[in-house]
């Protein structure tokens, strides 16, 4: 009789601990799931559609642009700043709340073409909505997933983080055949059911107004403010000649004025937005700094990757996403394979993020090689690269992260990760269009410089050689960048050697 009873526990552990969250709560967190992932991809997938929504809208290049830095700012300060109102309202309130407004952002936007003002404060709204959402994702797992599967949802987390990279050129390309209306239309549905599911699955915590008296405005002025000017110069950076423009000048030195202030005002205020004292741990620091080398990475794979393609190749946005798909697809089956693994308490995950760099250096060594004869069926061995790697950086990084920290830690982790993660993708794109044309005109001015003379005299072309010259330029430049990239993944394993501690896969009693 022992027998019998200690067996199937031992066998069915995961489901038993499974079992241990209600049916209604599983419905809240797929809700919570869902909305992140509706808000990432959209978000990515505008990015592709750029272009065609300028034609669509009748804006000029400069005027669309403003479209996604509007966007990814709201983004960015709603990531940051958001988990500090959800012990007031509750979880609930704060994602149906965030649902409906980008839901109304998402119907309004294609109608504003000719209310400019009116279009880009839609999109910022909406971006903020956006970015809201996913430090809820990450603080739903760690309070509601019992310990033994908790890995599994953070998981979770990092699958949707990793998707919203690679498959918004697939989604984009999806959205094109409804129009350039669309690009903002096509995850609706999903975001709706995302907050029925929310509405009816999450408990509903009670309302604590008294917080209010001690509520962090001037945190939220000067982090806020912070935080959108060194987004939208980073993001403007490239447009504007970075600072031989005084909009980026005041921008950018503006943006760290405050937020030296605003970093002041959070070490000493009883309710902070970024609880600073945290950065004590050694592992959340070395998580905030490796994610940010990993996104930069990851933004820099695909960042590199698509502007060769379109430059060198002549794709188009639905060109580019069959070989989004090479990086998104496998890990369907790569992530829960690795979240198992990093479960398993013999297996230190600091080497499985180790193992991650080590591939992700060798995926780029590999693409450094790349030559204009490269073509999108060249890049699918790198892709595959990319699919085992990504996860095994991102669980490893969420699991020293959140190890060790107490509940009431959640929301200022998911408030850290989320303004990370949302702040190094802007910066990382920002980084890597100011290298690659840098790079692309040192490349192709020494390349007229060294054949001018002689391709003139066969040819008699000069507007030729600029051609030749630009096009073999953005091909080394590319090269340089992905062996810069390849650096980075490099010195950030070196890191793992020095600041992490282990940290085991948490466990019940029980377990």
């Amino acid at each position: 009789m022992v027998e019998v009873s200690v067996t199937p526990h031992h066998k069915n552990r995961w489901l038993a601990s499974a079992g241990e969250i209600n049916g209604r709560t599983w419905l809240g967190l797929f809700g919570v799931f869902l909305a992140v992932m509706a808000s990432g991809v959209g978000e990515n997938a505008s990015k592709f559609a750029l272009a065609d929504i300028q034609g669509g809208m009748l804006l000029s290049f400069d005027a669309g642009s403003w479209l996604t830095t509007c966007y990814v700012t709201g983004f960015v300060i709603g990531s940051g700043f958001t988990p500090c109102f959800w012990p007031t309202f509750s979880l609930r309130r704060v994602a149906l709340t965030m649902c409906g407004i980008y839901l109304a952002g998402g119907l309004l936007t294609p109608w504003l073409g000719e209310q400019y003002g009116a279009l880009l404060a839609v999109r910022s709204l909406q971006g903020f909505a956006g970015g809201a959402l996913p430090p809820m994702l990450m603080t739903v797992v760690l309070r509601f997933m019992p310990p033994l599967i908790k890995v599994l949802g953070l998981g979770a987390y990092g699958w949707v983080s990793a998707w919203s990279a690679t498959l918004g050129a697939t989604a984009a390309a999806f959205a094109f055949h409804w129009g350039w209306s669309g690009y903002f239309y096509w995850n609706l549905p999903l975001m709706a059911i995302a907050a029925l599911c929310i509405g009816y699955g999450l408990p509903q915590d009670p309302l604590r107004l008294e917080r209010l008296r001690q509520f962090n405005w001037r945190g939220l002025l000067l982090g806020g403010m912070a935080l959108g000017m060194l987004t939208v110069g980073i993001s403007q950076g490239e447009r504007l000649d970075w600072l031989n423009s005084p909009l980026i000048y005041v921008l950018l030195l503006g943006g760290g004025g405050l937020l030296a202030l605003f970093l002041i005002n959070e070490w000493y205020h009883p309710l902070p937005f970024f609880n600073l004292q945290l950065l004590s741990k050694r592992n959340l620091s070395f998580s905030l700094i490796t994610l940010g080398g990993v996104l930069l990475i990851m933004v820099s794979l695909v960042n590199i990757t698509s502007g060769y393609l379109s430059a060198i190749q002549g794709y188009r946005q639905e060109q580019t996403s069959d070989l989004m798909l090479w990086v998104a697809l496998p890990q369907l089956i790569t992530l829960p394979i690795v979240a198992i693994i990093c479960n398993t308490p013999r297996v230190d995950c600091r080497w499985v993020l180790a193992i991650s760099l080590l591939l992700m250096a060798t995926a780029c060594v590999l693409a450094a090689q790349l030559t204009p004869e490269w073509n999108g069926d060249t890049f699918r061995v790198i892709a595959l690269l990319q699919a085992i790697a990504q996860p095994m950086a991102i669980i490893p990084l969420l699991m020293q992260a959140t190890g060790g920290l107490l509940p009431t830690d959640g929301p200022f982790a998911a408030a850290w990760f989320n303004a990370v993660k949302g702040f190094a993708a802007t910066a990382a794109g920002g980084a890597i269009a100011l290298l690659s044309r840098q790079r692309g005109d040192y490349h192709a001015g020494t390349i007229a410089d060294g054949f001018g003379s002689a391709y003139s005299r066969a040819s008699g072309s000069a507007e030729q050689l600029a051609q030749l010259a630009a096009r073999q330029g953005h091909v080394l430049a590319s090269a340089d960048l992905y062996l810069l990239v390849a650096g980075l993944a490099l010195l950030l394993t070196a890191l793992i050697l020095v600041m992490p501690t282990r940290i085991y896969p948490p466990r019940s009693v029980a377990a």
